[in-house]
């Protein structure tokens, strides 16, 4: 049983110990792929994006809008850099939230289809990341590398 558990668990931990720099670079940079370029559509397009908003019941339209327009692309720019990623990935999931209240929240009829959007899937991401955080390959790694660590934190885990 011990080397079942050894193959099964410890080796792919192991192993997985020397790609943790992986994980969090893949997700910051689809997402912030993905949002940069949804938030640079929503902000070439305000005037329909408000009238989307009219129309979900969004309080304070013609100020959320844009607001949320420019949450959706600097934070996707900053996801793409590792720069202020708790924050980005914070601001983004709430987004998410609201976009599933506002937009979808009609349409769920079962765990399987709240499940199944695609801002649930991103909410999970940027929930991952905003605890996780960004990674070592990422500004703010290298910010807290050269400007110090407060938290009294390991050197490997103070910003990861």
């Amino acid at each position: 049983m011990k080397l079942l558990v050894q193959w099964l668990i410890a080796w792919p931990r192991h192993v997985a110990g020397h790609l943790d720099w992986l994980a969090p670079l893949f997700a910051r940079l689809t997402a912030g792929w993905v949002f940069l370029w949804s938030g640079w559509g929503k902000l070439t397009t305000l005037p329909q994006v408000t009238e989307n908003f009219i129309g979900w019941g969004i309080p304070l339209p013609h100020l959320l809008a844009p607001f949320v327009s420019g949450v959706e692309f600097f934070g996707g720019l900053f996801l793409l850099l590792g720069l202020l990623t708790r924050i980005s990935a914070g601001a983004l999931a709430v987004t998410m939230i609201v976009a599933i209240r506002s937009a979808k929240w009609a349409d769920v009829d079962s765990l399987e289809t709240l499940l199944g959007f695609d801002e649930f899937e991103y909410l999970a991401l940027f929930l991952w990341l905003a605890i996780a955080g960004p990674g070592v390959l990422s500004v703010d790694h290298w910010l807290q590398h050269r400007f110090g660590r407060s938290s009294g934190a390991p050197a490997d885990k103070a910003l990861a």
